[in-house]
C-alpha cells in the first residue's frame, strides 16, 4: 500500500496549498454541548470485535462500561456500526439491531459518556474480504478479491476495486448503491434523532476511492456523498453533529487532504450553527507496521506527528470544523509505547482536540489485557483534561512530570455552566489545588474524580487555571 499512498501524495501535494482556502480569518471551532460549552472528548473505539461477531455487538458488557470509566476517567466512545447490520437485505432496516445498539449506548449513558455512531468499513465488505457493505451491494466484477498480507494490500485487490468503483459511480452499473447508502443513514439518524447520549455520526471510516484516489476522489465522489448524506440526515436530525472522514491512504500517514467545505442545512435556521467536525485518524508509517518508537522509527514518526497537525489544522480551517481524531493507537508491548502515548497525549492537548484510542477489544493493541484486566498503557491513557470548558478554549496543557494542569479560556456569550475537569485518582488522589485569577466556586466529585468550576465572567479578562495535586488539610476550603 505504501507505493498507493505515495501516488496520492503526489496529487494532494499539488492540489492543496501552503494555506487553507477558507473565507476570511478563521476562528477555531470547538464541538459544543447544549450549553455551548466546549468539549474535549477523550475516549476508546468499541469495538473492532462487533466487525466479525454474528449480531453485530461488541464484546463488551455493562460491567466492562463501568470498568472502562473506573480505570480511564474517559467520556467519550466511538462506537462502531455496520451498514451490512442496519440494512442486511435491500430497502430492509433490522431495528432489533439498532434496539441492541442502543441498549449499549444506555450502558454509556449511565457513566456519563458521549458516543459517537461510526459507519465502519474496511476493505469494502464482507463478500471481497473486509466488512461494512452488505453482499447485495458488492459487485467485484468476477475479479479476484483475495486478502493479503499486509491486510492493506488487499486494498488493490482487483475484485476489491471495482467493488468501490461500483459504489462510488466511477463504473455506471449501480448508481443506485450510494442512494441507499444514504438511506440507510437516515434510517439510522431517525432512530437516534432523540436520544442525548449520541454526539453524532461519523458517515464513514476510512474512505477509500478505488480507482479514483487524491484530490479527484475527496473532491469529486467523496464529497457528493457525505453532502448528499448530510443534507438527507438533516430531515430527519437537525441536531446532532456529524463527522467526515478524509481519505485515510494519506491522512492516517501526516499527509494533505483535499476535502471541501461541506454545508449544513441547519445554517438556514437563524442563529442555527454548523455541526459537521472533521475526524481524522492518525497512523504513522513506522508505528501502524509494528514499529517501534525509538531511533529511525521515532524521528520518521515524530515527523509525522508534526506533519499530520500542520495538514488537519489546514484542512479544519478550510472546512471551517471542529476536529476529532477517530484513531490512533499501537501495539502497546513494543518498545517506546508508553512514551509515544505521551506524545499523542501532548499533540492532542496543543490541538486542543479530543480523540478515540484504537480500541477497547482486549490484546497487545488496547488498554485491556482482559475483560477488566488493564494493561500497562492502560496507567498511561488515564490523564488529566478538561471535559468541558465553559467558554472559548485559548490554550490547554497537563505536564505528567510535575502533574500541573494549566488551562487559558475567554468568555463567550451564550455559555452557561460550569468548567469541568477530570483528574486521574492516581495522580490526585485527593483532587486539585486551584489558582484562577478570579472569583469561582468548586465543586470535587471525588466518586467521579471531576473538579467542576464556575467561574464568574470577567469581559476582557482570559481566565488562567492551574491545578496541582492537592496536599490533604492544605487548601481544602477551596473547594464547596
Amino acid at each position: 500500500m505504501n507505493l498507493v499512498v505515495l501516488a496520492c501524495a503526489i496529487g494532494l501535494l499539488g492540489a492543496v496549498g501552503a494555506k487553507p482556502s477558507g473565507h476570511g480569518a478563521w476562528q477555531e471551532r470547538f464541538i459544543t454541548d447544549s450549553q455551548g460549552r466546549a468539549l474535549i472528548l477523550y475516549g476508546l473505539n468499541t469495538s473492532s470485535s462487533s466487525k466479525y461477531s454474528a449480531d453485530g455487538m461488541p464484546w463488551i458488557k455493562q460491567a466492562d462500561v463501568a470498568a472502562e470509566y473506573n480505570t480511564l476517567g474517559t467520556d467519550f466512545v466511538r462506537y462502531l456500526i455496520q451498514w451490512s447490520d442496519v440494512e442486511p437485505e435491500p430497502g430492509v432496516y433490522d431495528d432489533h439491531y439498532l434496539a441492541e445498539v442502543r441498549q449499549r449506548i444506555g450502558w454509556y449513558q449511565a457513566q456519563g459518556y458521549q458516543v459517537l455512531l461510526d459507519m465502519h468499513q474496511d476493505v469494502y465488505g464482507a463478500a471481497v474480504g473486509g466488512n461494512g457493505a452488505p453482499g447485495w451491494v458488492t459487485d467485484s466484477g468476477g475479479l479476484a478479491a483475495t486478502v493479503q498480507s499486509p491486510w492493506e494490500m488487499t486494498y488493490v485487490q482487483p475484485g476489491v476495486t471495482h467493488a468501490y468503483d461500483e459504489f462510488w459511480g466511477t463504473r455506471t452499473d449501480h448508481p443506485e448503491y450510494q442512494q441507499q447508502y444514504v438511506a440507510a443513514w437516515t434510517h439510522v439518524a431517525s432512530y437516534f434523532a432523540r436520544n442525548n447520549t449520541v454526539l453524532g455520526y461519523d458517515l464513514m471510516n476510512e474512505p477509500w476511492g478505488g480507482s479514483v484516489q487524491g484530490p479527484a476522489f475527496e473532491t469529486g465522489p467523496l464529497a457528493h456523498l457525505y453532502q448528499n448524506a448530510i443534507d438527507a440526515i438533516r430531515t430527519v436530525d437537525p441536531n446532532h453533529w456529524i463527522f467526515v472522514e478524509p481519505e485515510a491512504a494519506t491522512t492516517n500517514y501526516g499527509l494533505p487532504s483535499a476535502l471541501p467545505k461541506l454545508d449544513d442545512p441547519r445554517t438556514a435556521t437563524p442563529g442555527a450553527e454548523a455541526r459537521i467536525g472533521y475526524a481524522p485518524h492518525l497512523y504513522p508509517a513506522p508505528i501502524d507496521s509494528g514499529g517501534t518508537y525509538s531511533g529511525t522509527d521515532q524521528y520518521l514518526t515524530d515527523r509525522t506527528l508534526a506533519s499530520w497537525q500542520t495538514q488537519v489544522q489546514r484542512t479544519a480551517a478550510r472546512m471551517d470544523a471542529p476536529v476529532l481524531m477517530g484513531e490512533w493507537g499501537l501495539d502497546a508491548t513494543q518498545d517506546g509505547a508508553h512514551l509515544y502515548v505521551d506524545h499523542v497525549q501532548t499533540l492532542l492537548d496543543t490541538m486542543m482536540i479530543g480523540s478515540a484510542y484504537w480500541s477497547s477489544d482486549p490484546g497487545s493493541w488496547s488498554p485491556w489485557k482482559a475483560p477488566g484486566k488493564p494493561s500497562d498503557i492502560a496507567d498511561v491513557l488515564a490523564t488529566a483534561y478538561p471535559r468541558a470548558i465553559a467558554g472559548q478554549p485559548v490554550d490547554f496543557s497537563y505536564d505528567k512530570s510535575t502533574l500541573e494542569l494549566t488551562m487559558d479560556w475567554n468568555d463567550k456569550v451564550g455559555v452557561t455552566g460550569s468548567t469541568d475537569v477530570y483528574l486521574p485518582p492516581g495522580d490526585f488522589p485527593d483532587g486539585g489545588d486551584v489558582q484562577l485569577n478570579g472569583d469561582y466556586k468548586a465543586k470535587w466529585d471525588a466518586s467521579r474524580h471531576i473538579l467542576s468550576l464556575t467561574v464568574k465572567a470577567t469581559p476582557g479578562v482570559t481566565h488562567h487555571l492551574v491545578i496541582t495535586p492537592t496536599v490533604p488539610g492544605v487548601n481544602e476550603s477551596s473547594i464547596g
